[in-house]
């Protein structure tokens, strides 16, 4: 009657540079249509 094994602990943080990466490429690409939209607009409308 041994007492439970337990299971080895696993890191639950996942790395979070791939999260920031993937954030600050969405975002920035998000901006950059909108950047591009405002612009063609301005050109369009003149």
């Amino acid at each position: 009657m041994g007492a439970p094994k337990k299971k080895p602990a696993t890191l639950k943080t996942k790395p979070k540079e791939e999260v920031n990466k993937k954030a600050i490429i969405w975002v920035s690409s998000i901006v950059g249509v909108v950047f591009v939209a405002i612009a063609l607009l301005l050109i369009f409308t003149s």
